[in-house]
């Protein structure tokens, strides 16, 4: 590129200086920020720590009723993004609370939901007039607008990780949400009913999910998830890069279980680790199960069960295993997909 004198760049200025009147800006000026090389990721690599949560967690148990916060929650918010309410660029993640004999009032909203049971056994969500026991590990759907209380029948408090698509419903303006006329939604089929028809590896003649592009599963059990990974760690050697790694999968058409967020699980053997991989999505882990030691980006940090951490888009990322760990992900990659610019590199 030839060199701009003094005098050319002046003029260059002066003209640019025009345009912000008119709400312009020149390309040139820009592209190599808005297109970059390779993909830059705003969002930090962060680790929450469960040991640090849960006490404040309890603390604002004491604080106000379910009922009162309608959701109560405390969000992991990157502090790249402070006031946003967002783990990463685009997925949204937290720690919900339900003690004994609360219920969380039912609504819907348009953005998709996942959880991820951490603790208790007798807590319970009903979605779509169909109510599932959470127990711990479990990966439990709701549907973007369908209908969905939580509760707590026993007599320890339950908690678990709710990840949503908030910040990429955001981006479109389309978040709003709707309350219900009454705590809970009336259920209308029994327990396990969705798993009995599209669950036991059989699918009904003509399947369709009444849930659209989202699974019509919405419990996926960790009792079995576990024994899953465990017989296929068995059966096939690992992967280099993702050790014995299984997808939650819609049954009707083997898709990702939602439109928007792709989410599977890991299982790295004690004493092992992975080889450094990266990817264009943004996920959200936590750790089921096991303590190790991860890499990401440039961060190194351990990790023990019921951490979660935040994994910014193309961040190298690699685990070593002090013992067996089992660990979820959830990420934007199954939109990624779609959109036809999802990219992976493997070291």
């Amino acid at each position: 590129m030839s060199a701009v004198s003094k005098a050319e760049q002046a003029q260059r200025e002066e003209f640019y200086g025009r345009l912000a009147p008119h709400s312009m800006t020149p390309l040139w000026e820009v592209l190599k920020d808005i297109v970059p090389p390779e993909p830059r990721a705003k969002a930090a690599v962060h680790l929450w720590r469960y040991a640090d949560v849960r006490p404040l967690l309890l603390e604002a148990g004491g604080l106000l009723t379910a009922e009162e916060a309608e959701r109560r929650v405390l969000v992991f918010e990157n502090p790249s993004y402070p006031g946003q309410s967002r783990t990463t660029a685009t997925l949204y993640s937290g720690i919900q609370l339900i003690l004994p004999g609360e219920t969380a009032p039912a609504h819907r909203h348009t953005p998709s939901a996942l959880r991820f049971m951490i603790e208790g056994e007798k807590g319970f969500t009903a979605v779509g007039g169909e109510r599932t026991t959470m127990r711990e590990g479990d990966l439990v759907v709701t549907p973007a607008w369908a209908w969905h209380d939580h509760g707590n029948e026993g007599d320890a408090p339950v908690a678990w990780l709710d990840g949503l698509d908030i910040p990429m419903v955001g981006f479109f303006e389309a978040v709003f949400m709707e309350g219900y006329n009454d705590k809970r939604h009336a259920l209308t089929r029994p327990e396990g009913d969705s798993h009995a028809r599209f669950g036991e590896g059989l699918l009904p003649l003509n399947a369709t999910s009444p849930y659209g592009q989202t699974s019509p599963i919405f419990n996926y059990p960790y009792e079995r998830t576990r024994a899953a990974l465990l017989a296929s760690a068995e059966g096939a050697e690992p992967d280099p890069h993702e050790a014995t790694t299984l997808r939650y999968a819609n049954p009707v058409d083997g898709g990702w279980a939602m439109p928007t967020m792709a989410a599977w699980i890991m299982h790295v053997k004690a004493g092992t680790q992975t080889v450094p991989i990266r990817s264009t999505d943004s996920m959200v882990m936590h750790v089921a199960e096991g303590r190790g030691q991860a890499t990401v980006g440039e961060d190194q940090f351990s990790f023990s069960a019921k951490d979660t951490v935040a994994v910014p888009g193309w961040h190298w990322r690699s685990f070593t295993a002090l013992e067996d760990c089992f660990l979820f992900f959830f990420s934007d990659r199954v939109v990624h997909e779609k959109l036809g610019f999802y990219r992976e590199e493997r070291q």
